[in-house]
């Protein structure tokens, strides 16, 4: 759960705003989308000055008023806010459409043939899992999927006396796949629902899902009997949204949500329902919980950690009630996950200093730290980014120089590699649903290359093709090129860039050209397939990705060199793709959009105010800009489970003065500033919606170029923005408009 997706004007007609908006109620301000002349006048935002003194220091926040004091309420019924700031951000949103109205064909060009590009009644490949294969579908006009199952034809590991005994309750099954959750029909009547987690008991006989229905992340669990149908009473409120069944099927385990939206307990129930029991309370709020099982079924586990520490805690399955036991107690700066292999744990690790971790192993009965034994050493620059194990064998992922590759492993430690050759590409380690079994899956794509789905036979190095994404409207691999670069950073670290273009597309700065970025919590971009940037690639883009530090996409060590006090490595960073791809003609000063979300939109924020020459627009999604503000506040949910990643600005000094020197939002200055669109949800508990409206509030007056500042806050979603598929594409027209629009300079013939 980590954070973090104007009118030309006078500089004395900015003045005069500014006064007016300090004098008059909020009722009285310049209302949204008014017109001056036939020209939508933007809201000006009432200043309501508070000081706050801090380890000595003094700032003052104009727009502190945005932040509706009961907003852990306003997260679970978005109905409460208070009317000032409804008011204000709806006005905002009518002046955003009111300049934007002109893009409204395009957005809808945009937008079916993103549509079009999907194909509508389509299938995931079935996960096996004994007598059953589990799967989603979707039908044509769906918004969300149907979670299916379906009888497993031979040839597979016969079941055992327990798994037929275990597969009476539903025996009476045909061959007809059984639909397990419609999501479209509990949606219905919503207007914001997304399925977060779903999961089959280990007999089948039970089928669980979470539904977040605001986009507030807070999650009801329900249970449905798989026999009769009937979905069962009393579902878990209060939820992350993550569970886990024990075992042997008799007890559901999930993660409470408390009223500050952060994970404090594991609770456990019976599986069909009953007497609730707390099983384990974290004592830490800066520390981030979930529950899940072993890959081999001996095990509950339960995992606690952060960006640097964590700890896990296991449960045998013969005594699904027994109290947790720590595996290997908390030690700041250690992290490690742990599953079991049979007779032994497989802990990935970054113990010992080993910066790109390692892969260890211990005995069943003694996992601690002394037991540790290497199966995998540790070598710098091989960063092992995950670990999947069946039976007989351990597959992992490994990254380097923003690119994946993923090892196999046997027990008598014999290895081969699953290898591509391509510049830039990305593969995805899907491991496997059951664990006696000799078949992993497997995903590859690149920039210009659909994804195909494979499964592997671990022990005959044989893959098959289960699927290849098919593009209804047609899709020629060879129209396209992927390249990739690398920028020098003013350190001399050389940032891989990734470039999309259509071959015909010229190298001499003319194409404009759209450079996403993002650079923190270790979260790499992949260099993957998307078929909504062609949207833009067709119409003659370059799309870039920087693979900026803060990131894993060159190694643990990317990301480190990438927080707290060395934050600004991230802005750098991508500042000098940008320069990089202008030296090299991919692009031009001036006509670049640079788009970043949730903490790629506090990149978005920074760049903005270090270089705004350089950009033509930027994208700010769901943007944390109000950084020094927002890791000061403790109530905020990710406020004390992210001081290990920005550092803790209420009781470090040092912390505070270099959090104040890059927040974008207390960094705002007179300048001129490139057309800026901020987007936001209402219910979002990461990023909150005041963050991009108080950025814009600041923006607005202190431009001098005369480029619009736009605000877009979803009044029924959060942090992912709208649930349905075909919603959130016209989300991504939206933005996508405003990119060529700001290009083209549209505000100009408003």
């Amino acid at each position: 759960m980590n954070r973090r997706d104007l009118l030309a004007t006078s500089a004395a007609a900015l003045a005069t705003s500014t006064l007016a908006a300090t004098a008059l109620p909020v009722h009285a301000r310049t209302p949204g989308a008014s017109m001056s002349q036939g020209t939508p006048v933007p809201p000006v935002a009432k200043r309501i000055p508070v000081t706050i003194e801090q380890l000595g220091r003094i700032r003052t926040d104009d727009y502190q008023w945005m932040k509706d004091d009961n907003w852990q309420a306003v997260l679970r019924d978005p109905t409460l806010i208070k009317a000032d700031v409804r008011e204000h951000l709806e006005a905002e949103n009518t002046y955003r459409e009111a300049m934007m109205a002109s893009t409204l064909p395009l957005q809808a060009a945009v937008f079916e043939e993103m549509k079009g590009r999907i194909k509508e009644a389509d299938s995931s490949v079935p996960s096996p899992d004994g007598a059953w294969e589990y799967y989603i579908e979707y039908r044509t006009g769906d918004q969300h999927p149907r979670y299916m199952r379906k009888r497993r034809q031979p040839p597979f590991n016969p079941p055992t006396d327990q798994d037929l005994a275990r597969m009476e309750a539903v025996s009476h099954l045909d061959e007809t796949p059984q639909l397990l959750l419609d999501a479209n029909a509990l949606a219905e009547g919503k207007a914001y629902s997304e399925v977060s987690s779903t999961g089959h008991s280990p007999d089948h006989a039970l089928f669980a899902y979470s539904e977040d229905a605001q986009g507030s992340e807070v999650h009801q669990i329900f249970v449905k009997d798989l026999a009769t149908g009937a979905v069962l009473p009393d579902p878990i409120g209060s939820a992350i949204g993550d569970f886990a069944f024990s075992p042997d099927s008799q007890w559901i385990f999930w993660t409470n949500r408390d009223d500050n939206g952060r994970p404090d307990k594991i609770f456990r129930r019976p599986a069909r329902g009953g007497e609730t029991v707390l099983v384990y309370e974290e004592a830490d709020d800066g520390m981030f919980l979930g529950v899940g099982r072993t890959a081999d079924d001996a095990f509950v586990l339960i995992t606690v950690g952060n960006q640097e520490t964590s700890e896990a805690r296991v449960i045998p399955a013969a005594t699904p009630t027994a109290t947790p036991v720590v595996l290997e107690a908390r030690h700041v700066g250690r992290l490690y996950e742990a599953d079991h292999w049979g007779d032994r744990w497989v802990i990935r690790t970054n113990a010992d200093e080993s910066i790109d971790f390692k892969i260890v192993q211990a005995p069943t009965a003694t996992p601690g730290k002394a037991h540790w034994a290497d199966l995998v050493p540790h070598t710098p620059g091989r960063y092992i980014e995950g670990v999947a194990l069946v039976k007989d064998y351990i597959g992992r992922q490994e990254r380097a120089d923003a690119n994946t590759k993923i090892i196999i492993r046997d027990r008598s430690g014999a290895e081969h590699e699953i290898a591509v050759d391509e510049p830039a590409y990305s593969l995805s380690l899907g491991g496997a649903s059951e664990f006696d079994t000799t078949i992993m899956r497997y995903g590859y794509n690149s920039p210009s290359t659909p994804t195909s789905t494979y499964d592997y036979d671990l022990a005959t190095r044989e893959r098959t093709l289960r699927k290849v994404q098919e593009v209804p409207s047609g899709h020629v691999i060879s129209d396209y090129v992927v390249e990739r670069l690398n920028a020098p950073a003013p350190d001399g670290e050389l940032v891989p860039v990734t470039v999309l273009r259509r071959k015909d597309t010229p190298i001499d700065g003319s194409a404009p050209v759209l450079l996403y970025g993002y650079g923190s919590y270790g979260n790499p971009i992949p260099a993957g397939f998307s078929t909504n940037r062609l949207s833009l690639v067709d119409r003659g883009w370059i799309y870039a990705i920087a693979h900026v530090r803060g990131g894993s996409d060159k190694g643990w060590n990317w990301f480190l060199t990438a927080r707290r006090m060395t934050k600004k490595n991230t802005f750098t960073d991508f500042i000098a793709s940008a320069e990089h791809l202008i030296a090299r003609g991919y692009a031009r000063s001036g006509r670049i959009v640079a788009e970043g979300r949730s903490a790629g939109g506090m990149l978005m924020g920074a760049v903005t105010n270090m270089r705004p020459d350089l950009w033509a627009g930027v994208i700010g999604g769901v943007p944390f800009v109000d950084v020094i503000n927002t890791m000061s506040d403790t109530s905020l949910p990710l406020t004390p489970p992210e001081w290990p990643e920005w550092g803790n600005p209420i009781e470090d000094a040092e912390a505070y003065d270099y959090m104040m020197s890059y927040s974008p939002y207390d960094q705002v200055a007179p300048m001129a500033y490139p057309a800026v669109l901020a987007t936001g949800g209402l219910s979002d508990p990461r990023v909150t919606y005041w963050e991009p409206a108080k950025w814009v509030a600041r923006l607005r007056p202190a431009t001098t170029s005369g480029k619009p500042i736009l605000l877009k806050i979803n009044m029924e979603a959060g942090h992912a923005g709208s649930s349905g598929r075909f919603d959130y594409l016209k989300e991504v027209a939206h933005d996508y408009a405003f990119a060529v629009w700001a290009i083209d300079k549209g505000w100009e013939r408003v």
